[in-house]
């Protein structure tokens, strides 16, 4: 897990930001248009980033002033290079922490333990996964990412990139 944020190329295609309400009942919305988003990807490939992403999402709702009334979700897309597919979410903050698989139970912990296992599939599904702090000097919000590689002749042939101009 990189916890870094890296100096990387702007992005060959995103899509639009898309906003939630902090609520886990929104969850079927957020892979509805994910699948709608990820139209023409490998099934396999679109089934896994909405796992994935409905793991976070779900602890945005459970873990940060997002879950709290009026907070919110903020999910983006992109592919910032031609074998990679990258989903994030950012929350609203006022959790007091960042994400982390826990490493300190026992055997026997993990066993009884029915959450907190979602970090675990981010990091076993995902190539890559990290998150940083939107402010670091306050509790203001957390981004969380995770990257998926694609085959690039599995790609769908309409996706239109977006160009930058500095």
């Amino acid at each position: 897990m990189n916890t870094t944020p890296t100096k990387e190329p702007r992005p060959v295609v995103f899509w639009e930001h898309r906003v939630y309400p902090g609520r886990l009942a929104l969850l079927t919305r957020v892979r509805a248009d994910l699948a709608a988003d990820l139209t023409g990807f490998d099934e396999d490939l679109v089934d896994t980033v909405r796992l994935v992403a409905s793991e976070v999402f779900a602890n945005c709702c459970k873990y940060t002033d997002s879950g709290r009334e009026g907070g919110e979700v903020i999910r983006g897309l992109s592919m910032p290079d031609d074998r990679t597919l990258r989903v994030f979410l950012s929350d609203a903050g006022g959790g007091g922490g960042v994400p982390r698989v826990p490493a300190e139970r026992t055997e026997s912990e993990w066993s009884r333990a029915e959450g907190q296992r979602g970090l675990l599939l981010v990091e076993n599904l995902s190539t890559d996964w990290g998150h940083f702090r939107l402010a670091p000097w306050a509790d203001l919000g957390t981004h969380v990412w995770a990257t998926f590689g694609i085959a690039p002749e599995r790609t769908p042939r309409d996706l239109r990139p977006h160009v930058f101009t500095s």
